[in-house]
């Protein structure tokens, strides 16, 4: 088998995982395979880094391992180079036998009901990178509500609702930076409540998400009976499945439980589905509509209304991905449409040497790990298809370098990412703490020193 050269558009798990995969198979085939990972941000990881709330340490620990592939002998890390601006599809072309799209599911997927545009309405998405020190959005964030509603049944919703709940000063051990810590102790949330729109048996927490709710001193979970419904299909549910049945059971035990008097609360209410946002100016409240099971994990409306007295609105129902240049894209879907990993043209043809691997391939649906076997899928149409695939004009690995600076692209290697890491570790020891992100982004490339 023939020597490769790939890039991997998107320095997230999913790019990761392809491009460790890829050259493990090479290997395994006497044959070798360069891999350079193009990144839009200066810093690798993607939502590990930017899209994980901060007191999740153990969930970040990933990074340990995606770290060990990155310092891999034939792979390669250009920081900083966006796509379609900074690079082009024909220009990977020439330097590439193949390119594989990677670039998740950043941005929200809308919610359509009245009121959604008003002030004071938010994506979680645009929260969750602000929170997570993200060098593209605002360095404030508005947090004067006192009475906050989240809508969503997973645990991007869950995240929102305990980084709301807790105190700033409990969230200072974690990597948030300091614009965040200081926006943190000036919210004014006392009580955040979460809706969800189908039952207990038919959410998407995950068990370890749920139990950290309960985990601050400062805070009370409080689950609403009304709605908390389980019919004979969330029975079965909870039967087969062991994950469901520790959610139900953890919520269980907190319905009856005595709150301890904390100074925040976490409502969770079940069957309650959002019908309208309320307000002239800005949030003044949100109407949800009472849905009762149907038998087969759906729900349907009532007709019973409650309008509940918040002053903000956070949306998180799901992660959507972007188009990109020169890609085809399903706009209903949100994915690159494909089969096994191969990009499909306008009339459902292979586009030669182009794939595509992780949520903007199959949605942002599933875990982190499950990337892995995602990654491999597309990996083996990839080794398939090598005898078709052309070759490039210019193999030089030297040769896209050359492309980027003569482009002017100030872009970050791997060694710059690891001056930038351990900047942030030495901020973060300085302080008692684990890690203090450095948050702009000339900031970061300035570190990085390439």
């Amino acid at each position: 088998m023939r020597d490769l050269r790939v890039a991997v558009v998107g320095a997230g798990p999913a790019g990761i995982y392809a491009a460790d995969i890829l050259t493990k198979a090479c290997e395994e085939r006497e044959s070798r395979a360069g891999v350079d990972l193009f990144e839009r941000l200066p810093a690798p990881y993607g939502l590990v880094r930017y899209g994980v709330a901060p007191d999740h340490p153990r969930i970040k620990e990933i990074i340990t391992a995606l770290r060990r592939i990155l310092s891999k002998p034939g792979l390669r890390f250009f920081g900083n180079v966006t796509y379609g601006v900074d690079v082009k599809l024909a220009d990977l072309r020439q330097h590439y036998d193949a390119v594989i799209f990677a670039t998740g599911a950043a941005a929200d997927r809308p919610l359509e009901i009245p009121g959604i545009e008003l002030p004071g309405s938010y994506g979680a998405a645009d929260f969750v990178s602000w929170y997570d020190g993200h060098p593209d959005v605002p360095r404030t964030w508005p947090l004067d509500a006192r009475e906050v509603a989240v809508i969503g049944a997973g645990n991007v919703a869950l995240d929102i609702a305990r980084v709301l709940a807790k105190t700033a000063d409990e969230q200072l051990v974690t990597e948030i930076p300091d614009n965040v810590y200081q926006g943190l102790k000036a919210n004014q949330a006392t009580d955040v409540h979460v809706f969800a729109r189908r039952g207990p048996a038919q959410i998407k927490f995950t068990p370890l998400e749920l139990r950290e709710l309960d985990h601050s001193p400062n805070v009370d979970v409080i689950v609403h009976p009304e709605g908390f419904e389980l019919d004979e299909a969330s029975e079965r549910t909870v039967q087969k499945s062991r994950q469901a049945r520790m959610v139900v059971n953890t919520l269980f035990g907190w319905i009856d439980k005595l709150p301890k008097g904390a100074p925040h609360r976490i409502h969770i209410h079940f069957c309650a589905a959002p019908a309208a946002i309320l307000g002239v100016d800005r949030v003044e409240g949100l109407r949800t509509e009472r849905t009762e099971l149907v038998g087969d994990g759906q729900v349907r409306g009532t007709g019973e209304f409650t309008d509940w007295p918040v002053q903000a609105v956070y949306r998180a129902v799901g992660y959507l991905s972007s188009p990109l240049a020169d890609v085809p894209f399903d706009h209903v879907g949100g994915v690159i449409p494909n089969q096994a990993g191969r990009v499909l043209d306008l009339d459902d043809f292979a586009v030669t040497g182009v794939y595509t691997t992780g949520w903007i391939k199959r949605g942002p649906v599933g875990l982190i790990g499950h990337t892995k076997s995602d990654a491999a899928e597309t990996i083996d149409s990839l080794l398939a298809d090598i005898d078709e695939l052309p070759r490039p004009e210019y193999a030089n690995p030297s040769s896209i370098v050359q492309h980027l600076r003569g482009r002017g692209i100030a872009f970050t290697s791997y060694d710059g990412w690891e001056r930038l890491d351990s900047h942030e570790i030495a901020l973060g020891e300085a302080a008692g703490r684990r890690r203090i992100k450095v948050v702009p982004r000339e900031e970061m490339v300035a570190i990085c020193g390439d």
